[in-house]
């Protein structure tokens, strides 16, 4: 998942009207046995697994691989190996962890999402407090303190990061080049690479409705650009969508649809990256996991594929960027939970992240583990060297419900853009409704 691989995903946009975001690759029986041998499907068993060996259990086939390459380093550093399982149904994915937590067919470690969905997950008192393996991993310096938030529920930890993807912008160096433009680094500059792109026959944006959820893609990323504090307050309820900074993120997407600068809504991610490497779309935003979508297209980093982080609209903001991070979570009631519980407290192992992030293709949440993909490595270099700050995505920021509803409500916004005042208030109205549940539900 880089500027220019990622893992054995090569198609990131998840089937419409299923649920989640594109790190769901939905794989039939005969491509996710490919992937990996040691890959079960399943959700725990009463008996576990055989001593010495974990399973976790996710929602993508595609990570099978990076999980088992973890497993034989954390065999070297703990003496556990870990033993991937995965559910292909996506669409039930979180019903079937929830509604396991509550019995004795859990499964012991969970791939699982950060923020307001592992919120969600905890208060269900089924997942292990990891607050005292977090800390650990900060004093040695394997953890990156600012991750703590989208971790944490009511000041303690509940998962561990898995990986962190950024946010960014892919775009073709050989395209910029025969057009006279480099990585902008203004927001002027990134306007007139649209407008020179158009003018000379290439489609300068993909934006999409497709699959549902990338809906929230470009109200992020305008919104991060020129607001970065409103989004964090909006995300977490302290702001509301009829505010004129939230209009105005959608008044400059409806100024690209004027100047013609998207692709057709239901362009996928897949179609994007081909049509970025072929040089017929010039900067498709996404997170850096799309590496390998891009290199099944032909794409080589460096000469076709680059990625930078989109530059701040407003100069006095705060510099920042979105990113992405999956959470490993340890179950209560799991078969071999005092093993799962030892086998997340050396997960930020250096050894055991290298080995995962490098498999992986991926940036690494270990500040010691430098990324394998030098794309990836230069991104994080800008955003380490630089302090930006680490924004965590809009799929999970919010009650999970809310967010859902709200993916929906822009996606009516791209395919209607004459229609975002109408749209604000409707997302609102939700959201105060929502915002008004999650917090009486956090009082008892």
């Amino acid at each position: 998942m880089s500027g220019t691989t990622s893992t054995a995903r090569t198609a990131p946009a998840a089937p419409a009207g299923l649920r989640g975001p594109a790190r769901r690759t939905l794989l039939a029986g005969g491509v996710a046995a490919a992937v990996t041998g040691t890959l079960a499907v399943g959700c725990g068993t009463d008996g576990g697994q055989p001593r010495g060996k974990v399973a976790v259990f996710g929602d993508s086939a595609a990570w099978a691989g990076p999980m088992t390459a973890a497993g034989k380093a954390m065999r070297e550093v703990a003496g556990l190996s870990l033993v991937p399982e995965v559910n292909p149904l996506l669409e039930s994915f979180e019903q079937v962890v929830k509604s396991s937590l509550r019995t004795r067919k859990t499964p012991d470690l969970l791939k699982y999402w950060s923020g307001y969905r592992l919120k969600d997950l905890a208060r269900t008192g089924g997942t292990v407090d990891l607050t005292a393996a977090w800390e650990a991993a900060v004093r040695k310096g394997w953890a990156d303190p600012s991750l703590r938030a989208a971790f944490a529920d009511r000041g303690r930890v509940h998962g561990l990061p898995m990986n962190l993807a950024y946010w960014v912008f892919f775009h073709n160096p050989e395209v910029f080049a025969e057009h006279g433009l480099e990585p902008p680094r203004t927001w002027a500059d990134f306007l007139a690479a649209c407008a020179r792109l158009k003018r000379n026959g290439v489609t300068p944006l993909h934006g999409t409705a497709d699959g549902r959820w990338p809906s929230f893609i470009w109200f992020q990323e305008i919104l991060t650009r020129q607001d970065p504090r409103f989004y964090q307050d909006l995300m977490n309820g302290r702001a509301r969508y009829t505010d004129p900074r939230a209009e105005r993120a959608l008044r400059t997407l409806v100024s690209f649809f004027d100047d013609d600068w998207f692709t057709p809504m239901d362009m996928n991610h897949v179609d994007a990256a081909a049509a970025l490497v072929h040089g017929e779309v010039g900067m498709v935003p996404c997170g850096t996991w799309l590496g390998s979508t891009l290199a099944a297209a032909g794409g080589e980093p460096g000469r076709n594929v680059g990625a930078f982080v989109l530059p701040m609209a407003e100069p006095a903001a705060r510099p920042s960027v979105v990113f992405e991070s999956s959470a490993l979570v340890a179950t209560v009631k799991g078969p071999d939970h005092d093993e799962a519980v030892r086998a997340a407290r050396a997960w930020l192992h250096p050894a055991v992240m290298k080995a995962f992030a490098d498999t992986l293709q991926d940036g690494c949440p270990n500040p010691a583990v430098a990324p394998a993909n030098p794309v990836i490595a230069g991104l994080q270099k800008k955003v380490r060297g630089e302090r930006l700050w680490l924004l965590n995505r809009f799929w999970e920021q919010g009650p999970p419900e809310l967010v859902e509803a709200t993916v929906d409500d822009l996606a009516g916004f791209l395919l209607n853009p004459s229609s975002y005042r109408k749209v604000l208030r409707t997302m609102q109205d939700r959201a105060d409704d929502a915002w008004q549940v999650w917090r009486e539900a956090a009082e008892t």
